[in-house]
């Protein structure tokens, strides 16, 4: 007698979208056909359209697949859509993502960083309702309708302290040191370092953060189970593990050049400030540094050598007044610049104390009046600071126990800087 096999059929899209249609869920209880929905809307259409967001906003997301796929949306949304409408791959996306050790976080999930995020649902209600007189694509400030995320850390927190490094691939030794000890220091802080994983200043922040155990996200172009570039493999595996990998494109989507561009919003919209550390003229930096000032973020820059042309861009942000770009030097600056209002303050710049801190006006002008080889008598020293010579001896001694003066048994002299000792050879 044999036996029938059980079937483990998977459920098919428009079953899980039916259920989810019908089911009433508690909070924080996300059905598995809305996250399907967000999966199958993450793939069909390239990011950066303001109207199709809106149409899944106003819809939601399973009525919005739903009706895509009877071929009942808008005509423009449709057009958008193309020859994608009938491609369904979210059983193998979200398969492939769990072998990454990845998965996709939705709005509905309690660990979405709404907050942050908020700022690009607000850009984005200021955007025309006619398409022709929207934002180009690539610099819209639309909303994503999920984010893969490979790592083991709940992104709201991860992103919560969070600031952007972004700078020139082509960077130079100077660029990549000040991006890797400003990284440094945030990491030290508690403050999580985001960036785009390329090249150069990208590369060096990461690093920066990692090399202090602090946490650091990298916002990819193309699928989080892809290294792009293919030489950051071993840095992309070090940034999963305390970190966060995070992309709004499936697994496996190649990162084509307009993707880096659509890119930008969302390292500029995670974060509270971006600084830009080096820029040439026309980077991609510079783009995320408008990205952000338009979503309300702070920018801030690091100047550069005025005869460097990597920093030609930075240079530019910080002489445009309507940029409100501020100049930063060190973590320090960066915290104080985002951080809480009356917590993350920047301490002074420190100056190295001289014996002459703290002299009175009087005793100055006496240290200035003595010379530096033959001693002069009291009288001179009077005559040439201009006071009495009762206030001169009064003050002499002070200066000779701090070892600024010194008697020559014929007169004050300044006192000669010490010796320093000899290093005995070997």
């Amino acid at each position: 007698m044999s036996t029938a096999p059980v079937s483990s059929a998977v459920p098919t899209l428009d079953e899980d979208l039916e259920d989810a249609a019908a089911s009433r869920t508690g909070p924080g209880e996300v059905p598995p056909g809305v996250r399907r929905a967000r999966a199958w809307l993450s793939r069909v259409i390239e990011p950066g359209s303001v109207d199709f967001w809106r149409f899944v906003d106003d819809a939601g997301p399973v009525e919005a697949v739903r009706r895509l796929r009877a071929r009942r949306a808008p005509e423009r949304i449709t057009v958008l859509v193309g020859s994608r409408v009938d491609d369904d791959r979210t059983v193998d996306d979200l398969q492939r993502a769990t072998r990454a050790g990845a998965r996709l976080v939705v709005p509905e999930d309690d660990e979405w960083p709404g907050y942050p995020l908020h700022s690009l649902t607000l850009a984005t209600s200021e955007e025309p309702e006619d398409f022709r007189h929207q934002e180009d694509r690539t610099r819209s400030p639309v909303p994503p309708v999920g984010l893969w995320v490979r790592g083991n850390g709940r992104l709201d927190d991860v992103v919560d302290r969070s600031v952007a490094i972004v700078g020139s691939r082509a960077s130079t030794a100077y660029g990549e040191h000040v991006a890797g000890e400003m990284a440094a220091g945030l990491g030290e802080r508690g403050w999580t370092v985001l960036s785009g994983g390329a090249f150069g200043i990208d590369a060096a922040a990461h690093r920066g953060a990692l090399a202090v155990g602090g946490t650091t996200v990298a916002v990819l172009a193309c699928g989080v189970d892809r290294v792009y570039p293919a030489a950051h493999g071993a840095l992309f595996s070090r940034i999963a593990e305390s970190g966060l990998i995070v992309s709004e494109l499936p697994p496996g989507c190649a990162p084509l050049r307009h993707r880096f561009l659509v890119r930008n919003r969302l390292i500029a919209g995670l974060t509270r400030g971006t600084v830009v550390v080096e820029a040439a003229a026309r980077s991609g930096a510079q783009a995320t540094a408008k990205r952000a000032r338009r979503l309300g973020k702070q920018v801030m820059v690091v100047p550069g050598p005025v005869t460097s042309a990597m920093s030609v861009g930075c240079h530019e942000l910080l002489r445009d007044t309507e940029s409100g770009a501020q100049l930063v030097a060190s973590a320090a600056h960066v915290i104080d610049a985002v951080g809480g209002l009356g917590v993350d303050l920047a301490g002074a710049a420190e100056r190295p104390a001289t014996p002459r801190d703290g002299l009175s006006d009087l005793a100055l002008r006496v240290l200035d009046a003595c010379p530096v080889r033959a001693g002069v008598p009291p009288e001179r020293l009077a005559s040439i600071a201009g006071c009495d010579v009762l206030e001169v001896l009064r003050v002499l001694p002070a200066l000779e126990v701090a070892g600024l003066v010194q008697w020559t048994g014929t007169g004050w002299r300044v006192a000669p800087a010490p010796r320093k000792k000899a290093t005995p050879s070997r």
